[in-house]
């Protein structure tokens, strides 16, 4: 074997050695993904099981975790419709928006409450005075974190008044809220707390892929296979081979 077919083996088997280590590496990582989506989805089914509790007042809101999402709550206020923002939707009812109403508790704290999904023709609250009541109401739903930034591709612009994601700081501001008296999370109403006439609830869609499995499988047969050209390399056919 010359020293030049001996510098180009020794090429080629360095970089099959890096796809190998690397293919490895996110195999592994495809591992510890599937471990922690396993951990979450048996988080919020425990979550979903439970009977609903107070909401996080303001006393525990720096607490408000990833963790904490889809916990079912229960809270009591007076609806600010005049306050109510619509943030783009796409559900089994078709294309509209949700209607993010803030909730003034007793105590003075403000949640922002998903009361639920309008299509296109009652974006308008006039088209569904019905639903826009007054005096306390007792909502039940989810704890959903917020949606920071806008959508796919677009921008939330509070200016315009154009949302396309449930942004609880931004509405905040948009809506002059207090700040500091207001949750940081929203209140997803489920079916339940649909008031006739108004926004539907109880369609948020809990569903998490979980193919990570697959992934790894894929990225440990695919270093198989580089292990198997590292093999030929170092076989004695690759030797012999005449220098060109």
């Amino acid at each position: 074997m010359t020293a030049w077919t001996k510098g180009r083996r020794i090429a080629l088997l360095a970089v099959l050695a890096a796809a190998l280590l690397g293919l490895v590496l996110l195999g592994n990582w495809q591992l510890a993904r599937r471990e922690w989506k396993l951990a979450l989805i048996e988080r919020v089914e425990r979550h979903l099981a439970a009977a609903p509790v107070a909401a996080p007042g303001p006393e525990e809101w720096t607490a408000i975790g990833r963790d904490d999402a889809y916990r079912r709550l229960r809270a009591e206020g007076v609806f600010r419709h005049d306050l109510e923002t619509c943030t783009q939707a796409v559900t089994e009812r078709g294309a509209g928006c949700w209607v993010m109403t803030p909730l003034r508790a007793a105590d003075g704290h403000w949640l922002l409450v998903n009361r639920g999904f309008v299509d296109d023709a009652h974006r308008e609250p006039a088209t569904r005075a019905a639903g826009q009541v007054t005096g306390p109401v007792v909502i039940t739903g989810l704890l959903r974190l917020g949606e920071p930034g806008g959508g796919f591709l677009r921008r939330n612009d509070p200016a315009g008044n154009h949302w396309y994601s449930r942004d609880v700081a931004a509405i905040v501001v948009a809506r002059g809220l207090p700040t500091g008296r207001v949750a940081p999370y929203f209140l997803d109403a489920d079916t339940g707390s649909t008031i006739a006439g108004g926004p539907v609830g109880g369609l948020t869609v809990i569903r998490f892929a979980n193919s990570h499995l697959v992934y790894a499988l894929t990225w440990y047969g695919l270093a198989l296979m580089v292990l198997a050209a590292i093999g030929l390399v170092l076989g004695p056919g690759w030797r012999q081979r005449p220098a060109t």
